[in-house]
């Protein structure tokens, strides 16, 4: 699955730090603004230690750990909506991705010119979420005077479902709420809500970029963001960027642990991040093992068998036949595949079947 998370947030917030800490590609990282102007994209690798532990048991002549794609976005000033600046740049870069980190910052220091003049997270939050709701009441007061017609005269059942939808919407981003603040009932709602494609819409994790000394418990900036977002349908993480950085420059997994260790963490950042956006975007994993490789495939939570089996090759779900799942815990617990059969530990799944998070699984089919 193609899946992309896009960084946002104002310019000099620690975006770019974050994204190197992320991704093997290294975006310019400097003390001025529109330092990030094209936006960059890196790949980055889900941690699953579940993949180890599997490799020593099965000996695989690789691990293929999961991926998510990553963009580092141009930073956004006011009046974005409207063009200002790289407005028109970044909005159609965010509308590109599946979900928005929104990075914020949340650390004092006079050496780093804040574009503002002083730091103020909650305020920084909502110049970018009244640019987003801008553009997106722009897109839904276009759509309105496509379908009110139909859907006051015309009697049409579906314009006048997606005239309600966008109501809804319009009333949300009027008092200054995003689109993902609304919630649809049905399916048809929500079918028409997906496809208007909004900014505002899109999952979000706020990332509170802090100092060092604030990186375990957060600070005074971390609660106001806190108490601006209780009422969003929206994640809070507290990461500190800049010794993500010094993390990831560390040789040896030791060093890095012990310096987690002494900062009162059991896991960085970065890794936290990454499970974070894999969370946001309602996403699994389900694991093929053997000889030649153990690898972690990306699916949606709820997805059935024969849609999992899409993802390694469109002709698995074509001509799905079965699957043949194994439980994590059971392969840990009993050491091979054909232990586990012999211990009456191997399902055979049909068409129905609702793959889980971990599932160790063989498909059948049938061209």
């Amino acid at each position: 699955m193609a899946l992309k998370a896009g960084i946002v947030g104002l310019h000099n917030v620690g975006k770019s730090t974050l994204f190197n800490c992320l991704s093997s590609a290294k975006a310019q990282a400097a003390n001025f603004p529109f330092c990030t102007i094209d936006a960059q994209l890196g790949q980055i690798t889900v941690p699953d230690e579940r993949l180890n532990k599997l490799a020593e048991l099965v000996h695989p002549g690789r691990i293929v750990p999961a991926t998510c794609d990553i963009v580092d976005i141009a930073g956004l000033v006011k009046g974005a909506s409207k063009g200002e600046g790289l407005g028109n740049q970044f909005l159609g870069n965010i509308r590109e991705t599946d979900a928005i980190i929104h990075v914020l910052r949340c650390f004092d220091n006079d050496n780093i010119v804040h574009v503002d003049g002083s730091v103020d997270p909650v305020r920084d939050k909502e110049i970018i979420d009244i640019e987003l709701q801008l553009k997106d009441l722009e897109t839904v007061e276009n759509r309105i005077k496509r379908v009110e017609k139909q859907a006051r005269v015309g009697g049409d059942k579906q314009a006048k479902l997606e005239y309600d939808v966008l109501i809804q919407y319009k009333d949300a981003l009027e008092a200054g709420k995003s689109a993902r603040t609304v919630v649809f009932e049905t399916e048809d709602e929500q079918q028409i809500a997906k496809n208007l494609f909004l900014l505002t819409s899109k999952p979000v994790l706020y990332v509170c970029n802090v100092d060092e000394a604030s990186a375990a418990n957060g600070n005074k900036h971390v609660e106001a963001v806190r108490e601006a977002i209780k009422d969003e349908n929206a994640e809070l993480l507290i990461i500190s960027a800049q010794t993500e950085s010094e993390i990831a420059s560390l040789d040896s997994y030791e060093e890095k642990q012990m310096f987690l260790e002494d900062m009162g963490l059991s896991e960085s950042g970065c890794d936290r991040l990454i499970k974070a956006i894999y969370n946001l975007l309602t996403l699994q994993t389900f694991i093929t093992a053997g000889e030649m490789e153990v690898k972690a495939w990306t699916f949606r939570k709820g997805w059935k068998a024969p849609q999992c089996a899409g993802v390694i090759h469109t002709d698995f779900e074509k001509g799905f036949i079965r699957a043949e799942v194994i439980k994590y815990d059971d392969y840990i617990q009993y050491g091979s595949e054909a232990a586990v059969k012999e211990a009456g530990k191997m399902s055979v799944e049909g068409k129905e079947y609702v793959v889980q998070d971990g599932d160790i699984m063989h498909f059948r089919f049938n061209v």
